[in-house]
This record gives C-alpha cells, sequence and structure tokens, in this order.
C-alpha cells in the first residue's frame, strides 16, 4: 500500500505491481498508511486532519477519526483491534476499533511533532520518533508514560521491529543503529553515505539490511560487518522509504521521483542454502535470475537486482 501526496493512497500486487485500486475520500496529502495483519482492513493518516480505516478489499470507508492538525502516522496492533495515530499535535491516541464510537485513548503528550508511530512487546509498548528531535521514546500501554528514550543525535525518520522481534531498525541521519528490541541497548551503528531516511532489516536470516536516502540510491549492507554489498540505481529522486517483504525475497524502495521499485534479493549464500535446505528437507540450489528485467505498470517500476551495481 503506498502513500502519496495528492490524497488518494493506492493498494497494489506486491509481487508484479499492478494496481488493484485506489482508496478515495481523503481531501489532503496521505502522509502514513498501513494494513493489518490480515490485509483485511486499511488506514491511512492525512493532512485533512483524519486518519481513515478502510475495507481492504472493497475500498470502502469503515471509520474516520478526526484529528485538530495534520495525522503523520497511523499504525494497527498485532492484534488488530486498535489503532495508534499521531502527528503535529504531538499527541498519541489509541482508537478502539471494536468499538469506534468511544473516544479515543491519549497518553502522555509527546515532546515533538511526531513523525512515526509503531507497536511492540504483543501490543504491551509503543515507539515513536519526532520531527524536531532525536531519540525514539518507548511507551507503556497501560501506564501511558514513557519508560524509556533511546537517544539519537538526529531525528529518527524510521523505525522498524524486526519480524523475529529481536531487533529495532532506526534510521537518523547519516546513521543506522540496531537496538536489543527487549532490552533496547544498542547493538551495532553503522554511518551510511549519506543521509539516510529509511532502513530495513531482511527478516528471514537477519544477516543483511538496506537503506535509502538523499543521494537517491538503495544499498544494500551486511548486518554484521556494515560492508556494503550492493548499490540499486535507477531513482530519479531522493528515496523515502524501504522495506522487504514479509519472506525476504524482495524488497521496495519508495521515491520523491514518484515511483515505487521492487528489487529482487540475490541468490542465497552458501551458509543461508545450507540453512534453508535443512529446514525444508530439500537438496539442490535456490536459482534466481539475474536477468535485467524493467517494466512500467502505471508508475510502477519494478526491477530485478540484475540492475544493481555489486560492490568489487
Amino acid at each position: 500500500m503506498t502513500s502519496i501526496a495528492d490524497s488518494s493512497p493506492m493498494l497494489r500486487n506486491g509481487e508484479t505491481g499492478d494496481w488493484i485500486g485506489t482508496f478515495e475520500g481523503h481531501k489532503g496529502a496521505v502522509w502514513s498508511v498501513c494494513l493489518d495483519t490480515n490485509a483485511l482492513r486499511a488506514a491511512s493518516g492525512s493532512a485533512d486532519f483524519t486518519a481513515k480505516v478502510w475495507n481492504a478489499l472493497t475500498g470502502d470507508i469503515l471509520h474516520s477519526f478526526e484529528h485538530k492538525h495534520i495525522v503523520r502516522a497511523c499504525a494497527f496492533s498485532e492484534d488488530t483491534r486498535l489503532l495508534l495515530t499521531g502527528g503535529i499535535e504531538k499527541v498519541l491516541r489509541i482508537y478502539d476499533l471494536n468499538r469506534p464510537e468511544a473516544p479515543p485513548r491519549e497518553v502522555d503528550k509527546s515532546p515533538g511533532s511526531v513523525r512515526m508511530v509503531s507497536w511492540m512487546h504483543s501490543d504491551q509498548t509503543l515507539l515513536s520518533s519526532c520531527t524536531d528531535m532525536g531519540g525514539v521514546r518507548l511507551w507503556d500501554v497501560r501506564s501511558g508514560k514513557i519508560v524509556q528514550t533511546l537517544e539519537t543525535k538526529s531525528p529518527v525518520t524510521s523505525a522498524e521491529v524486526s519480524q523475529d522481534g529481536r531487533y529495532m531498525t532506526t534510521a537518523d541521519g547519516s546513521t543506522v543503529k540496531f537496538w536489543d528490541a527487549d532490552h533496547f541497548g544498542l547493538v551495532k551503528s553503522y554511518n551510511m553515505p549519506c543521509t539516510v531516511e529509511s532502513a530495513s532489516l531482511e527478516p528471514k536470516y537477519g544477516n543483511k539490511f538496506i537503506a535509502g536516502g538523499e543521494d537517491m540510491w538503495v544499498r544494500v549492507f551486511d548486518f554484521h560487518t556494515g560492508d556494503e554489498t550492493a548499490c540499486n540505481k535507477g531513482h530519479h529522486g531522493p528515496v523515502h522509504c524501504v522495506r522487504f517483504s514479509p519472506g525476504g525475497e524482495s524488497y521496495a524502495s519508495g521515491s520523491e521521483d514518484g515511483t515505487i521499485r521492487i528489487w529482487q534479493t540475490g541468490p542465497l549464500t552458501d551458509h543461508e542454502e545450507t540453512k534453508s535446505h535443512a529446514a525444508n528437507g530439500s537438496v539442490g540450489k535456490v536459482k534466481v535470475s539475474v536477468e535485467e528485467v524493467s517494466q512500467k505498470i502505471g508508475g510502477f517500476h519494478i526491477a530485478e537486482e540484475g540492475k544493481t551495481k555489486e560492490k568489487e
């Protein structure tokens, strides 16, 4: 699902890029979108001062929640019952989707305008970052209080909890950091070649991560060493968001140039193949074509990693 500046978020097939539908109803730029765990509902936060929940299959608006200023971020809880929102108001709100008419629960005031929000620890902890100050704030859902702040020098533009719940990946300034998601200690910190806006850890093996930012390139790095292993060139504007697919077989990048590109992950390493074969009880090699494939589908650009420049 993609958010765009013209007020109409779109849903596309993650494998082919085919357009599925457009959600019509916002009257301002859409800053944030998300799908629930079952991909049955979508949510969006907009400059029209609303957060909306949609039927992801029909495109119908299920709920519209009024705010007093721009909604910059939204996220479904893991159990899909709750919607978390944040924005310029500096307030985090939790809406009960089983009782949408009820007033939302508000947690303590954020110290700055909210940039991103997320859930973790089986919906017991909230994450938030601010547009105008560094740090990731961790909130206890029960008390509504900040329990810890992970310090960063620059505002955190991206935060992701790994699929296994082990790490948090953050991007701030020209740095990508990995934090222990249980004890919140800093595990790794790598300096990037440019100011980065987003980073994502490979979900299946956790041995690589991607980052994108101001230089318009999507880079692949080794998680353990921080060495760059590939550089994807093709965007014509800053890259604002990168994310791996749930299975790690591909990753997507969204850019200011108006396109989303899907990149196919390269062949598995020998170590990964061994793990994969052991898990599946299979033999033989995993074949991934590196023949360059590039096609446009209504502003959606798909490319395989054959288009990447491998680091020598």
